[in-house]
């Protein structure tokens, strides 16, 4: 065992570990419930960063909020080391709680939907057990993320900011209401996909339908393009790819003899693939130029640039790997990539790094998904991703 100016301390992480959630599994519950009741909206985390900075000041550390008001950023261990990230987001989503939860939302029209209640509370319980450990074999530097509901997300305030500045990898969970409690999912390569929105404006001088050779026929030109685009970018692009176009919303008109002069589509373009990502706006604005160059119509499109895919870097993924697998013989679960977006994704810009599934479904509830009024989690979950990310950090990465 070895020995330091605190006394005796358990030479293998997996003790460490045990004996700090027997001490405080009660306080991680209580952290989730505490923020769950008192959801915040992107950029407005005002109480949950003020809960961090207290129970990290508590333990000694030294939190600092980011520049915009809401977010922390703490390192833990010496600045001689190889520095690791650890990332959790704060904010909750305008959805309104049916759960019927004793600690349900107390605040009207806002809910924690996703998780991320769960995700902050984990990352305080690994502050505040990394804390109580001598000669940590890495940095950590905690990343307490505002606004990853929203886009442009909090990641690119937090790497603003500079919180990647010496770390050399990066580690985050999100919770999976599909996972059994006990299980961490694990992917190496593309876990999310980029998502894209594109808001199209098309624009006629309008005129009769019996005579739409006269005018720029604007709802066959939505037609077009609504069936066109999704289907040439599937001729142009990889299938591997896993790239998918869908329309969300059309709207032109009011009368079954008028042709419309203005008309509107709104979609999403999402894929799983890094390369593909930084292809596709240049080739949509291809795509809907040539489909709408014959007739006659005029047309403005935005096109929104998301968030890139999670790519899992396979030595990070496999520290992950090492971690969750010390849990249980169980605890590592395959997952497959998601196509839903995550801004997780920008730190993977500047670093390796992975973010792993969290399981939270108690096995016998009705499953519900993420963003659903009536989602939650089985808090025992709390414990499984307290002993992955700290045993991320107390194995040598």
């Amino acid at each position: 065992m070895a020995v330091s100016e605190r006394g005796i301390r358990p030479a293998a992480p997996r003790d460490v570990i045990d004996a700090w959630w027997a001490a405080h599994r009660d306080d991680v519950v209580r952290w989730r419930r505490q923020i769950h009741a008192h959801p915040e909206l992107s950029r407005q985390e005002v109480h949950t960063t003020e809960l961090v900075m207290a129970e990290l000041t508590a333990v000694g550390l030294t939190p600092r909020r980011l520049p915009l008001g809401t977010g922390v950023v703490c390192d833990i261990g010496g600045d001689d080391l190889p520095r690791i990230a650890l990332r959790a987001d704060m904010d909750a989503l305008p959805i309104t709680e049916h759960t019927g939860l004793a600690f349900s939302s107390t605040v009207e029209g806002v809910s924690h939907a996703c998780g991320h209640d769960a995700h902050t509370a984990i990352l305080v319980g690994v502050a505040k057990l990394l804390a109580s450990v001598d000669d940590l074999p890495v940095g950590v530097r905690l990343i307490f993320q505002a606004a990853e509901e929203v886009m442009p997300g909090g990641a690119l305030d937090a790497v603003a900011a500079g919180v990647m500045t010496g770390v050399g990898r990066i580690f985050a969970l999100h919770c999976d209401p599909k996972l059994p409690v006990g299980s961490v999912g694990l992917r190496s390569g593309a876990l999310t996909s980029a998502a894209d929105h594109i808001d199209l404006q098309l624009h006629s001088s309008g005129g009769h339908t019996s005579r739409p050779h006269l005018t720029g026929d604007l709802v066959y030109a939505m037609g077009t393009v609504i069936t066109g685009l999704p289907g040439i970018l599937s001729r142009r692009l990889d299938p591997r790819s896993g790239t998918v176009m869908v329309w969300g919303a059309a709207n032109a008109g009011s009368a079954p003899n008028a042709i419309p002069q203005e008309g509107r589509l709104l979609g999403t373009v999402r894929t799983g693939d890094h390369d593909t990502w930084a292809q596709l706006e240049p080739l949509v604005r291809s795509v809907i130029g040539e489909l709408l160059a014959p007739l006659g119509v005029r047309y403005d499109l935005s096109y929104f640039r998301g968030v890139p895919p999670v790519v899992n870097d396979e030595q990070s993924i496999a520290a992950m790997r090492a971690s969750v697998a010390q849990i249980g013989p169980s605890a590592v679960a395959d997952t497959p990539q998601s196509p839903g977006g995550e801004d997780f994704s920008w730190y993977l810009e500047h670093v390796p790094g992975a973010m792993g599934r969290l399981g939270v479904w108690d096995g016998i509830s009705p499953l519900v998904d993420l963003h659903q009024p009536n989602f939650d989690l089985d808090e025992r979950a709390l414990e499984i991703g307290v002993r992955t990310l700290a045993g991320i950090a107390l194995g040598e990465v």
